[in-house]
């Protein structure tokens, strides 16, 4: 079947705290990115993940925007895109755990009750990413060996490859080596 999901982490939440021109900077070639995959020639079901407020009022709308047009691709895309901006794996959980937490909260949950709602599936079921297949495969640019709060707990059995190469540089030979060393390995899945 081919790729029929992709995750792209365009700026994290630490990213936030860099240098005001610099972010400035790299959320106007972000944005610029975000039109590029939004376009209509791609028919692309792409939505974003993480918290559009934290990069101003003018980008976030020309992110909503971009995305808002993809929406008759969504019905009949045989590809998905998520772009995480403004994304902290870890800001995820606490998100996914307090969304449960107020749905069983709001069904008049006991203490005990509450507690018991907390499992694996239930946080699972509302992560930014829920109803979407966990990633298979992690490509992490730059030359660092970390996840950066990268999907945090979807990737926990995910595969991982790492390059030199910066995204913006990121090319199609590139992807295709990740591909070919990911489908010479044989998936465990933690066992």
């Amino acid at each position: 079947a081919g790729i029929e999901m992709a995750t792209v982490y365009l700026l994290s939440t630490e990213n936030l705290q860099r240098d005001a021109d610099e972010l400035a900077a790299l959320i106007e070639i972000i944005t610029e990115v975000v039109e590029e995959i939004c376009a209509p020639v791609n028919q692309w079901s792409v939505r974003t993940v993480g918290d559009l407020e934290l990069i101003g009022e003018l980008p976030a709308r020309r992110l909503r925007d971009a995305v808002r047009s993809t929406g008759d691709a969504a019905r009949t895309a045989s590809f998905h895109v998520n772009l995480a901006v403004g994304y902290g794996g870890r800001q995820e959980i606490v998100d996914a755990v307090r969304a449960l937490l107020s749905k069983e909260l709001a069904n008049g949950a006991t203490g005990d009750q509450l507690i018991e709602a907390v499992t694996a599936e239930a946080i699972s079921e509302n992560l930014y990413t829920s109803g979407q297949p966990d990633p298979d495969l992690v490509i992490r640019t730059s030359g660092e060996q970390r996840l950066s709060g990268f999907l945090l707990w979807q990737s926990a059995y995910s595969e991982m490859w790492f390059t030199e190469a910066y995204w913006p540089e990121f090319r199609q030979v590139d992807f295709l080596r990740a591909l070919r060393a990911y489908s010479a390995r044989h998936r465990r899945y933690g066992l």
